[in-house]
């Protein structure tokens, strides 16, 4: 699982050649946790497929503004550069990836 930043943000999935799932999160946010060994099961499973990122929304304003994400935790699927699907709210696993489904 990737740490996201504000400086590596367009590099790590913008420019990603395949999928990149970003969560992005908060230390305050419980449903936040809850979601957290969802993904890392997910990264263990399908990291050939997919690369899973976390970014701390408090810590980067400027992304989270930047693609409209108003809740967390919220999840944006990028392909090609472009948001494809973005997830609300924590989700059992099977659920997730039936959303993911298609993308990955």
């Amino acid at each position: 699982m990737i740490t996201l930043t504000a400086e590596n943000f367009d590099e790590q999935v913008l420019r990603s050649d395949r999928p990149v799932l970003v969560d992005f999160w908060a230390e305050w946010c419980p449903p936040c946790k809850m979601i957290a060994p969802v993904l890392e099961e997910i990264d263990a499973e399908y990291g050939d497929r997919v690369t899973i990122a976390k970014i701390n929304a408090d810590d980067h304003p400027e992304i989270t503004l930047r693609y409209g994400v108003l809740g967390l935790p919220t999840l944006n699927l990028y392909s090609g550069g472009e948001v494809v699907r973005q997830i609300k709210g924590a989700r059992p696993k099977r659920m997730l990836l039936a959303e993911l489904e298609g993308y990955i």
